[in-house]
């Protein structure tokens, strides 16, 4: 069977991004943003080259320091000759639908770095912190030979832990003065950080809210015995003096140890494949209900069901058969 012009470019596309061809790379991440009839002919080529990079995910509310954080931790990793990706996950604009291109201002300082590639994404009113798109910009990165890929979230506090589905290694942010502890055990943060960072730690109240955070660790119940568990460092930083980065960059590199060692990476790779696969399903049930809704079908069930001809469960039931004979 012939291949496809629109396969072949795609073909061509995977090659030069994995020959670090930058605009290869954002050609890519745009086709997979567009989601356009070539996304599947890019997941599929990405298949063979994906599965090495590690994928840290840094979260936390605004104003602690992300991305200056992640400006200064891509600046360690150089250090170590490692390619860095950063996909920077903005707020989208209320106008164009785009992301607003906060990160790549504050990135400027690895913009002629050949080793270093960002891409900002907005989340086009998709909630949990991240693009939709997100995971796919990942294994593009992953394919293009990243060693590292760090994804920064858009900072929108308690709904942001979403991240921890797409990394392998989450970093929670807090800074001092900002309420961050108690934030951070009533929004469940705690739970799924790996690495927790007190940035601004030069300034008054980062003992306390270091010491609030060692309390609230004390507190977490271990798991079963034979069960691997690991112990969140907490590590201090001055993120815009580079100051702790190399305890961070050390942090990161014992719990992709860790992972290794306790067989923790590849569960969380396997749950990371099953939400994936879920959201790709999720969104095509949805745009399938938005055709039936088209056809009148979703408003004939509405009209139903407050007329009292029909119950809700009733009315779902004939709405997926209406789905599932599209």
């Amino acid at each position: 069977m012939p291949r496809t012009r629109a396969a072949d470019d795609v073909a061509e596309l995977v090659a030069a991004a994995r020959d670090g061809q930058h605009r290869a790379v954002a050609r890519l991440i745009s086709l997979i943003e567009d989601a356009g009839p070539q996304v599947r002919e890019v997941a599929a080529a990405l298949v063979p080259h994906a599965g090495n990079a590690q994928v840290v995910g840094l979260t936390g509310s605004p104003g602690v320091g992300k991305s200056t954080t992640t400006s200064a931790l891509v600046s360690a990793m150089r250090a170590l000759s490692k390619r860095v990706a950063v996909l920077a996950v903005d707020p989208s604009s209320p106008f164009s639908g785009g992301a607003l291109l906060g990160d790549r201002v504050r990135m400027q300082t690895h913009a002629t770095d050949s080793g270093v590639f960002i891409r900002s994404m907005a989340t086009r009113g998709h909630l949990g912190g991240l693009s939709a798109a997100a995971p796919q910009a990942v294994r593009v990165l992953d394919a293009a030979g990243c060693d590292v890929v760090f994804v920064e979230t858009v900072g929108v506090g308690q709904s942001e832990i979403e991240v921890v589905s797409l990394a392998d290694t989450t970093v929670v942010m807090l800074a001092p003065g900002m309420g961050d502890g108690v934030q951070a055990a009533k929004a469940g943060i705690l739970e799924v950080a790996d690495i927790l960072v007190v940035n601004k730690a030069d300034r008054d109240g980062a003992e306390t809210t270091t010491r609030d955070l060692r309390n609230m660790l004390s507190l977490t119940p271990h798991p079963e015995a034979g069960e691997p568990f690991w112990s969140p460092p907490i590590v201090k930083t001055v993120a815009v003096r580079g100051e702790g980065m190399d305890k961070l960059t050390a942090a990161i590199g014992e719990h992709r140890g860790w992972l290794e060692a306790a067989g923790e990476g590849d569960r969380r790779r396997l749950r990371r494949a099953e939400a994936e696969i879920e959201a790709i399903t999720l969104g095509e049930i949805r745009a399938r209900i938005g055709d039936v809704r088209g056809a009148g079908t979703l408003p004939e069930l509405a009209k139903r069901v407050l007329a009292g001809e029909l119950d809700p469960f009733a009315a779902a039931d004939e709405l997926a058969e209406s789905v599932s004979s599209t």
